[in-house]
């Protein structure tokens, strides 16, 4: 499997996609990510199914119910993702919520991470003070990168910090809002990415949150070093299936 930074030192325009594990079936896990995959999508965004998804909007708790109720958990995830890590070469991301990886164990959590070939994680709750006294030690013993999120509302001074503990990239999200697609990229979002990009940050960008078709992504790209397409994903995932994933990634990048 591939490591992202050599994805972002490959290419200009880098291109994930979310999805729900679980979702919409149960087995259906691993053959996303294969469709996925075949199908040229840079990294891959597993989502961790939680019963409290406090970022994410409807479309991607609606996805997250319906995985629980297949019967989704941590240690199924785990167990299905292992079952291609000798076969899978796209990079794989795990998001979920801190008191999933604390009910879990930690170093339970991290073991199973590193067992499934996964070397990122975004846990979009976990305190910045939380993360260097303690899971910036305990991720770097299991090799580990935890990704962090910014926002509109996030100070210089904390968006400094947060890249001078990055090792992946930065999660630029793009409204102070949930997860879930927008339309058309405004002026105001793109006086705030353009504010991102002055700022000169040694860390690589992606764009989350309202990205959601082919115009959006490359609006995106004109800011960061790529995109982060969930909710849209997802909404064409519930209705087309797993067999027209090719249809949605070729739309936006062809």
């Amino acid at each position: 499997m591939k490591s992202i930074n050599n994805i972002f030192k490959e290419k200009q325009h880098v291109l994930s996609i979310f999805f729900t594990a679980g979702f919409p079936n149960l087995e259906d896990t691993t053959k996303i990510i294969a469709e996925l995959s075949t199908n040229n999508v840079d990294f891959i965004e597993v989502g961790l199914p939680y019963s409290d998804p406090l970022a994410d909007g409807p479309t991607i708790q609606d996805s997250s119910q319906v995985a629980l109720q297949n019967g989704m958990n941590l240690d199924v995830v785990f167990e299905q993702l292992k079952t291609i890590k000798d076969t899978n070469t796209t990079p794989l991301l795990l998001m979920g919520y801190l008191n999933q990886v604390i009910k879990y164990g930690e170093d339970k959590f991290c073991q199973q991470c590193k067992d499934c070939g996964v070397e990122t994680v975004i846990i979009p709750d976990l305190p910045m003070l939380e993360y260097k006294n303690h899971y910036q030690q305990l991720f770097d013993r299991y090799g580990i990168t935890n990704v962090f999120l910014i926002t509109p509302h996030t100070s210089e001074a904390r968006i400094r910090k947060i890249d001078a503990l990055t090792k992946a990239f930065i999660y630029v999200v793009a409204s102070a809002s949930i997860t879930g697609a927008k339309g058309e990229v405004s002026q105001q979002q793109i006086n705030y990415f353009e504010r991102i990009k002055a700022m000169n940050l040694q860390s690589n960008l992606i764009i989350g949150f309202g990205i959601s078709d082919k115009e959006t992504f490359a609006t995106a790209c004109q800011f960061a070093n790529g995109a982060i397409i969930g909710s849209a994903f997802i909404k064409h995932l519930d209705t087309n299936g797993v067999a027209r994933i090719g249809e949605f990634v070729q739309g936006i990048l062809e």
